[in-house]
């Protein structure tokens, strides 16, 4: 019995002493287990400044936006004389990288200064200046240097029209489609020099000469003179009166001007009304003519007007809604090809838009619109051809709905 009672005592002295060893095993993990967990080291956050505070810190801005959009067009898109009856949103059930863009540029109220504005995208192709090489979505749409001095500012390169309530950057206007005006009345873009002087807040002048409409090279010898004038009374109202003058090629057809020509010119008047902080009214006016020197001409001259009017009303922060109405007289056809067969005018073409946005935030713009054009002329606007016979389909009317959206920075 003493001899078992031994080994029992012996053995639980051996199962004490692992046991213990086991506990002691376990205590590390069962520390670690109760002890709080260390939180995971965070990423070191760049505190520096952006590239647009280094770029503002050293005087430069850089500025840009990427516009995009899908579009239904109840027609082609072309008139009758295969012309196109739009300016930028001419495609047919398409969904489109319209335009992006970017400005870099320098321009200090004293001494010298530069900006460049390229753009890229579908709506490239039909602001390129003669001579266009094409099969490119790119164009150089401003490039220039300025110097500045006291109320003078004097610039020299390629830079956008004056003329016009439109301009080519989207995030500007009110509206997605462009005017009748903007596309068919008026240049896009000169190259040559321009001087502002501002004799005060109120009252500013602008000279210049240029190598004529939408010409990088001129396509004559001849040069263009422009004017403004820009008038400011008071703080709510703006008038501006300004024109173009010189001899121009009757027509630039497969990136060649043609021998005829003349003395063409352009008025353009814009006035716009902020009548409170919500509603605002702009109407445009613009007279043109362009003279054929030719000997022998069928005509001797051909005219072309109209005018726009805008009511554009913020509905709250993030809502808006513009409304344009338009007519425009191409008097001999000259801008747009259609002529009536029966008296040989030109046409007499309406418009009217409406376009509502939404802006959730200060980058981001939203809008959805609707437009109906008409003419006077049966059979202006191409709304279909036979895949068979080729023969075209016409009627004197087209609408369209559209949805863009844009990011602007």
């Amino acid at each position: 019995m003493k001899k078992y009672g031994k080994a029992i005592t012996t053995t639980a002295l051996l199962l004490s002493v692992i046991g213990s060893g086991v506990a002691r095993a376990d205590e590390p993990a069962a520390a670690a287990a109760a002890a709080p967990p260390v939180p995971a080291a965070e990423p070191i956050k760049y505190t520096g400044p952006s590239i647009f505070e280094v770029l503002d810190g050293s005087g430069i801005t850089a500025t840009g936006y990427a516009e995009v959009s899908w579009e239904h067009l109840s027609g082609t898109g072309a008139f009758s004389s295969f012309t196109a009856d739009r300016v930028f949103d001419a495609r047919h059930d398409s969904f489109t990288v319209n335009q992006a863009a970017i400005t870099i540029a320098m321009q200090p109220k004293e001494g010298f200064g530069a900006l460049v504005n390229l753009t890229a995208g579908q709506d490239a192709e039909i602001i390129k200046s003669y001579p266009n090489t094409g099969g490119s979505d790119f164009d150089v749409t401003q490039a220039f240097v300025q110097y500045a001095t006291g109320p003078l500012t004097v610039m020299g390169g390629k830079f956008v029209t004056l003329a016009g309530a439109e301009v080519i950057n989207p995030t500007t206007d009110s509206n997605f489609s462009r005017s009748i005006l903007f596309g068919y009345a008026i240049p896009f873009t000169h190259t040559g020099l321009r001087g502002t002087y501002a004799f005060s807040d109120q009252v500013s002048l602008t000279l210049g000469v240029n190598n004529g409409w939408d010409q990088l090279s001129d396509a004559n010898k001849d040069k263009t003179v422009e004017f403004g004038l820009t008038l400011t009374p008071i703080k709510a109202f703006t008038f501006v009166v300004d024109g173009y003058l010189g001899k121009e090629p009757l027509g630039i057809v497969n990136n060649v001007a043609t021998a005829a020509e003349g003395q063409r010119y352009v008025v353009d008047v814009v006035a716009t009304w902020a009548v409170n902080d919500k509603f605002t009214i702009m109407a445009n006016y613009d007279n043109g003519q362009q003279k054929d020197d030719t000997f022998g001409a069928a005509k001797d001259k051909y005219q072309w007007n109209g005018a726009a009017i805008y009511f554009n009303y913020a509905l709250t922060d993030q809502w808006s809604a513009s409304l344009r109405g338009e007519y425009f007289n191409d008097k001999d056809g000259y801008r747009t090809g259609v002529l009536d067969a029966l008296s040989g005018d030109g046409q007499k073409w309406k418009e009217a838009t409406l376009t509502l946005a939404y802006a959730p935030s200060k980058h981001f713009v939203l809008r959805i619109e609707g437009r109906y054009d008409k003419s006077n002329i049966d059979g202006a606007f191409i709304k279909d051809t036979n895949s068979t016979t080729g023969a075209l389909d016409v009627t004197d009317n087209q609408s369209s709905i559209a949805l863009e959206g844009m990011y602007k920075f």
